[in-house]
């Protein structure tokens, strides 16, 4: 059987991993169109910073490993152009030495991945204007980043722009981010994005909501953004402007795309197309809450849709469950993190939406370094089904996302969240857990 992975990251090598561990005949060729395999995304903003030493840490398993540990054919440089599922064969280019190539597949997983969103402002392609995607990409910037850069520009105020935010001003640089909504965070709501906004005026970065970029200018380099309110003058901007799904390649087949641009999966990873997969950043995600196929392009998601994926193409039917959309960031000295929906969310799939906000602490009140901890719940107002929660503070953020993911993955109410038997110490918590004090407000 011969298998073909278009990507060679987090999606494309599990799938890869288990194919080789289920089908002992298999011959698994990867096209990656970069040069490195199988490494974390997540951790690149902190090798700016140097937080993280070097990028090679982030590398889970390298090239020559896929190779000769495990057989595959592993090619790198390799940019697959398109797919003809008629014949099935994929066909490209090797972008170092431009040679075309063809291939033939008899089971193919589309793990592309996305890619960066650069508005076609005049000047984007200035010297000193940067992404943060790739190995390279954080490679480039701290090249850039000599001495005379001092002054640095983010566009977008999103995880990835509020990350960065955080890795440069620990190396000493005066910061700015220019985001085109009212507040940063938008996967928050606005109360909850007040603290954000808060902590970023509270470390000195300086914060323009409401303003739309129109263009980069410069001469040798980029030296000002241009707003629609006013220019500020800058050594360095990196675009953090969201993303969008890597499918150009099937552009001319029947595949079906989400309306996000994704490629449209069921829980088996299928495309409407036999034999076609596809999983990770550049699939649809279906969303336990909304019912509906959605995408939110994460690490884990991506993990675990090439897992299945690859069980699936060997033989070994086994389903996605879905997600609720949990995820957390540090940003300066607060942990931000979400699961479930929000209460925008909420009221545009018309849920009869309630919610509950409380400031708690994050251990015991009494005990030396105990912290606030602001707490928000979302649930339905009819039968008080849980439906998100968020939760900003310096610490036991982590512990309360993933209590609540596994109370709303599992259908619970505010009664059930109540009567959950979670663990207490005065250093770890009080006797009532801030998500169970939120969800006896919420009642009363």
């Amino acid at each position: 059987m011969n298998y073909c992975i278009i990507g060679g990251d987090a999606a494309g090598m599990s799938a890869a991993m288990q194919i080789v561990r289920n089908d002992p005949e298999a011959r698994i060729t990867v096209f990656e169109k970069g040069g490195i395999y199988s490494y974390g995304q997540c951790g690149l903003p902190y090798v700016i910073s140097g937080l993280i030493p070097s990028s090679e840490l982030l590398v889970a398993r390298d090239v020559a490993t896929f190779r000769e540990k495990y057989g595959m054919d592993a090619r790198t440089f390799h940019e697959v152009a398109g797919v003809d599922p008629t014949e099935k064969k994929i066909y490209g280019v090797h972008t170092k030495t431009k040679e075309e190539f063809t291939f033939s597949y008899d089971k193919l997983l589309i793990a592309t991945g996305v890619s960066p969103v650069l508005p076609p402002w005049e000047g984007r392609h200035l010297p000193g204007v940067h992404f943060v995607k790739t190995i390279p990409d954080v490679e480039g910037i701290i090249k850039d980043m000599d001495a005379s850069i001092q002054d640095v520009t983010i566009i977008g105020g999103g995880y990835i722009g509020l990350e960065v935010a955080e890795n440069l001003k620990f190396l000493g640089k005066k910061v700015r981010i220019i985001q085109r909504g009212n507040q940063l965070g938008s996967i928050f709501d606005p109360d909850m994005a007040e603290l954000i906004l808060e902590e970023a005026k509270k470390h000195n970065i300086e914060v323009c909501l409401n303003e739309e970029v129109q263009r980069l200018k410069g001469d040798d380099r980029v030296q000002f953004v241009k707003t629609d309110k006013r220019d500020y003058p800058t050594d360095m901007v990196i675009v953090a402007a969201g993303v969008k799904p890597n499918v150009s390649m099937i552009q001319n087949t029947e595949v079906r795309l989400h309306e996000s641009g994704a490629i449209l999966v069921n829980r088996y990873m299928e495309t409407n197309v036999k034999d076609i997969y596809a999983a990770g950043d550049c699939a649809s995600h279906y969303h336990l809450i909304k019912e509906v196929d959605d995408h939110i392009p994460l690490g884990t998601t991506a993990n675990k849709q090439g897992r299945i994926a690859g069980l699936n193409m060997a033989g070994k039917r086994k389903t996605f469950k879905g997600i609720v959309g949990s995820s957390i960031i540090k940003f300066m000295e607060l942990s931000l993190g979400k699961t479930g929906i929000s209460v925008k969310e909420a009221e545009k799939l018309r849920f009869p939406v309630d919610t509950v906000t409380t400031q708690a602490k994050d251990i015991a009140g009494y005990f030396p370094g105990v912290e606030p901890l602001q707490v928000k719940l979302v649930f339905d107002a009819n039968n008080q089904r849980l439906l998100g929660g968020q939760f900003i503070g310096k610490h036991g953020v982590d512990k309360r996302v993933d209590v609540l993911a596994t109370a709303i993955y599992h259908g619970m109410d505010l009664h059930e969240l109540e009567d959950l038997d979670l663990c207490y110490a005065p250093p770890y918590n009080g006797v009532w857990d801030p998500i169970q004090q939120a969800a006896r407000r919420a009642k009363k």
